[in-house]
C-alpha cells in the first residue's frame, strides 16, 4: 500500500516554529477534518487533518524526499469536522495572528486529548444508545404571545433572509440588526426565527455575552422547543458534559446550542441560523490566547455558510450601529423595535446633582450621603406600595481600600499596580488583579495607628448602609462575591422574582438581560467615572451599561407608568446624560461617530495593540522600541501609524510589569498586511531580548 502525506494540524504556538500544519505519512488518505493522534517530538498529542497542499513536503530536485513521521490512530468514529468549520478556524487564526493548530485545537473538548481512538469509539456509542433510547418526548401545547407589528416586521425580514440562505445563486443574506429597546421582545423575534430554521430541519447556534445569562434563556428555548434537543457550551460546565455537548452538536443531535463567546467555534453541521444576542457585550472578545471577537466571527461565519445572522441590542455597538445606517456603505440591516410589548413603558430617567449636596465628615475628607433625599424618598415610597428597586454600584466589595489618616498609609497590593479591596465580611484584603488576599491588619502596618478606616464604597458597604437608611427592608445583593458558590446565582434572583426581596443592590451583573417584573425604581450610583477616561471607548460602554440598568424597571405594564431611574452624578449637564434622559441611543451613537471620525478612531480606523511583559520594565520598553523600528522598515509612507510605548492603566500585575504600543491604520487591510509579515519576525526577536515574559498581539482591541 502507498504512502500518502497528510498536512496535520497540531496544537503549537506561532513562536516554535510549528506555526502552520505538519506532514506525516499514513497508510489511509483521511479527509480534512479527522482527528488523529501523531507524533510531535518524545510524546503523542491530538492532531487534526488539515486541507494545506503538502507543498513543502517536497524534496529539492535531485535530493531524497524527507522521512516522514506515521500518524497515529485516527478518531474515525468521528465524522470529519466540516470544510465550513475547518475555513472559520484558518481565518479566526490569521486575522487574529495565532497558528492554525493553537487555535484549532483550543476551541475542542479538552476531553478529546484525554481519550484515545476507541475510547472514544465507545463514548459515541454509548451516548448514540442514550440518545436512541429515549422516549420521544409528547407533544406538549406551547403558548405563543401574540407579537406586535414591529416584531412580525422583523420577522418578515428574517424569513426573506432564510429562504436566501438556501438558494446558492442568490446574494448572501446580510446580517439582520434587531435594535430592540429592553423589554421589546427580541428574544421572542429570536424564538421564532429558530422555529422557521428547525422546521426546515437546520440547527440554531444562540450566543450570549455571560453565563449567568444563560439558565433564563435556555429556560425560554426548552420551554417552547420540548420536541428539540438543547445543548449548552460555556466555561461552567464539567469537561465531561462540554464533550458531550460538543458531540450530540457535532452529530447534528443537538438541535439547539446556547453558549458563550467559545459556542461560535460550536461544530454544526445543519446551520441554519446564528443569534448574538447582546451583540455590543464586550465579553465577546477573548483576553487571553487568541483574542477573538466571537460576534465578528459570528457575523463572519454566517457569510462563509450563508446563514442569517441575528444581532439583537438596545445599544449595538458603534461598529455595528455604523454597518446598519442607511447609505452607500451599509451592510447590515437595521430591524427596529422601539415600543416594549404588553404596553410597558421605559422608565422616566432623573438626574441628581451630587454637587448641591453638603459634605459630611468621614475618613480621608468630606464625603457626600450615599443616597440623595429624593433618590431615598424615591426608595421609600416603593417599599411602601410593596415595589421592588435595584441600586446599580458597579464596584464590589466593602471599599476600594482602607487608609491611615496618621501617615496616609493605603492598602495598595505589593504584587500589582492597584489598590487590595476590602472585604468586611471576610476580615480581608482582596486584590482584584492577581488574587493576593491578606487578613486586615489590626493597626497601621506603617505606623501602629488603630484607627484605620474605608474609604470609598463597594456594594458590601452600600447594602449595609442601605439597611440603615431602610429600616426592615429586605435588602439582598448580588455580586461576584455573593453568587462565588453552584446555584448561588440561580438562588438569590429566585428570591427577586418571588417578590422576597425589596432592595437589590448589585454591579453590572444584574443590568443584562434579566426580567424583574416588579422593579419601579433604578438606582446608578457613583458612574461619572467613565465619562473623562483615557479609552475612548468607555463612555460608550458606560451609556450601554446606564440603558441596560434602566431597563430592569417598567417591564410590567401595570407598573410601567410610575417606573423611574435616577442617577447620583457630579456632572448632570453632559451629553451623556441628556441622551440618555431621552433613552435617545441613535442621538448619543451620531454624536460619538462624529467625534470618533474627527480624531481617527474606530470604526473610521483599525488597531491592534502590541502587548510586552516583563519583570524589568526597561526590557520590555527595549522590546517594543526595537519592534517599533522592525514595523517602520515594513510599512509603506502613512500606511499604519505607530504610537510609543505606555503602561495600561493598571500597569504591574502578580509582579510583571507591563506596557503596550498602538497601531493604527486608515484600512483593515493594511494593518493585516503588516502584522502578517511583522509577527515572525517578532518571534525571532524575542530571542534577542533576556527577561521578556510574555508579548501579544490584540487585533481590534476594546480597551487601550
Amino acid at each position: 500500500m502507498t504512502a500518502v502525506t497528510l498536512a496535520v494540524a497540531v496544537d503549537a504556538p506561532q513562536h516554535s516554529g510549528l506555526a502552520g500544519a505538519l506532514h506525516y505519512s499514513s497508510d489511509v488518505d483521511w479527509p480534512p477534518g479527522t482527528l488523529l493522534q501523531v507524533p510531535l517530538g518524545r510524546r503523542d498529542t491530538l492532531g487534526l487533518v488539515w486541507p494545506a497542499p503538502p507543498a513543502d513536503a517536497a524534496a529539492p530536485e535531485g535530493e531524497a524526499p524527507p522521512v516522514l513521521r506515521p500518524v497515529g490512530p485516527a478518531f474515525d468514529s468521528l465524522p470529519p469536522l466540516t470544510p465550513a468549520w475547518l475555513a472559520l478556524v484558518e481565518f479566526a487564526a490569521g486575522y487574529y495572528q495565532r497558528s492554525i493548530g493553537e487555535l484549532a485545537l483550543a476551541v475542542l473538548p479538552p476531553e478529546l486529548r484525554k481519550l484515545d481512538a476507541p475510547g472514544l469509539a465507545k463514548r459515541l456509542a454509548r451516548l448514540l444508545k442514550k440518545l436512541d433510547a429515549a422516549p420521544p418526548p409528547a407533544a406538549v401545547p406551547v403558548e405563543r404571545p401574540q407579537l406586535g407589528p414591529e416584531q412580525q416586521a422583523a420577522l418578515a425580514a428574517f424569513a426573506i433572509a432564510f429562504q436566501a440562505s438556501g438558494d446558492a445563486s442568490a446574494p448572501r443574506p446580510v446580517p439582520l440588526l434587531l435594535h430592540g429597546v429592553t423589554g421589546s421582545g427580541k428574544t421572542e423575534v429570536y424564538l421564532h426565527a429558530a422555529e422557521t430554521a428547525l422546521a426546515a430541519g437546520r440547527q440554531a447556534l444562540v450566543l450570549v455575552p455571560e453565563i449567568n445569562l444563560t439558565p433564563q434563556l435556555e429556560a425560554r428555548f426548552a420551554a417552547r422547543f420540548p420536541q428539540h434537543r438543547l445543548v449548552s457550551l460555556h466555561s461552567g460546565l464539567t469537561p465531561v458534559q462540554r464533550l458531550r455537548h460538543w458531540l450530540m452538536a457535532h452529530l447534528g443531535r443537538a438541535h439547539i446550542v446556547l453558549g458563550t463567546r467559545m459556542g461560535v467555534f460550536a461544530p454544526l453541521p445543519n446551520l441554519g441560523l446564528i443569534v448574538v444576542d447582546e451583540e455590543h457585550d464586550p465579553s465577546y472578545k477573548q483576553q487571553e490566547g487568541a483574542r477573538y471577537s466571537a460576534r465578528d466571527l459570528a457575523v463572519y461565519r454566517g457569510h462563509l455558510e450563508r446563514v442569517p445572522v441575528l444581532l439583537g441590542s438596545a445599544t449595538p455597538s458603534l461598529e455595528t450601529w455604523q454597518h446598519a445606517l442607511p447609505g452607500p456603505r451599509q451592510r447590515y440591516q437595521c430591524l427596529p423595535l422601539a415600543e416594549r410589548v404588553g404596553g410597558g413603558a421605559l422608565p422616566r430617567v432623573r438626574l441628581f446633582d451630587m454637587g448641591v449636596l453638603p459634605r459630611v465628615k468621614g475618613p480621608g475628607g468630606g464625603q457626600t450621603p450615599v443616597l440623595a433625599p429624593l433618590v431615598l424618598q424615591s426608595m421609600q415610597e416603593r417599599l411602601a406600595r410593596g415595589e421592588q428597586s435595584l441600586v446599580f454600584l458597579n464596584r464590589r466589595g466593602y471599599a476600594p481600600v482602607l487608609h491611615c489618616a496618621d501617615c496616609g498609609w493605603k492598602s495598595g497590593c505589593p504584587h500589582c499596580s492597584a489598590w487590595r479591596v476590602f472585604h468586611k465580611g471576610e476580615r480581608t484584603l482582596r486584590c482584584h488583579h492577581c488574587g493576593f488576599t491578606e487578613r486586615v491588619p489590626r493597626a497601621c502596618p506603617d505606623c501602629g495607628n488603630l484607627d484605620i478606616a474605608p474609604i470609598g464604597r463597594g456594594t458590601e458597604r452600600l447594602e449595609e448602609q442601605l439597611a440603615e437608611l431602610l429600616p426592615g427592608a429586605r435588602i439582598a445583593r448580588l455580586d461576584a462575591d455573593t453568587a462565588r458558590g453552584k446555584g448561588q446565582l440561580e438562588a438569590k434572583l429566585a428570591e427577586v422574582h418571588a417578590g422576597d426581596v425589596d432592595v437589590l443592590v448589585g454591579t453590572q451583573m444584574v443590568t443584562k438581560g434579566h426580567d424583574f417584573r416588579r422593579i419601579t425604581l433604578v438606582v446608578a450610583l457613583n458612574p461619572d467615572s467613565a465619562l473623562f477616561a483615557s479609552d475612548f471607548r468607555a463612555p460608550e460602554r458606560l451609556f450601554a451599561l446606564l440603558m441596560q440598568a434602566a431597563g430592569r424597571a417598567g417591564r410590567d405594564a401595570a407598573q410601567a407608568g410610575a417606573s423611574e431611574m435616577w442617577v447620583q452624578t457630579w456632572h448632570p449637564q453632559h451629553p451623556l446624560y441628556a441622551a440618555l434622559k431621552r433613552h435617545d441611543f441613535a442621538a448619543f451613537a451620531a454624536s460619538q461617530l462624529d467625534e470618533r471620525l474627527a480624531a481617527g478612531l474606530p470604526p473610521f480606523s483599525h488597531l491592534a495593540l502590541l502587548r510586552a511583559e516583563s519583570r524589568d520594565v526597561a526590557v520590555a520598553q527595549a522590546w517594543l522600541e526595537d519592534a517599533a523600528a522592525l514595523a517602520r522598515g515594513l510599512a509603506e509612507e502613512g500606511e499604519v501609524t505607530l504610537y510609543p510605548p505606555v503602561p495600561p492603566a493598571v500597569s504591574k500585575v502578580a509582579g510583571i510589569e507591563r506596557l503596550q504600543m498602538l497601531l493604527e491604520s486608515p484600512s483593515r487591510a493594511r494593518l493585516q498586511r503588516l502584522l502578517t509579515d511583522w509577527v515572525p519576525q517578532l518571534h525571532a526577536l524575542r530571542g534577542r531580548h533576556k527577561g521578556l515574559a510574555r508579548w501579544a498581539i490584540d487585533v481590534d482591541p476594546l480597551a487601550i
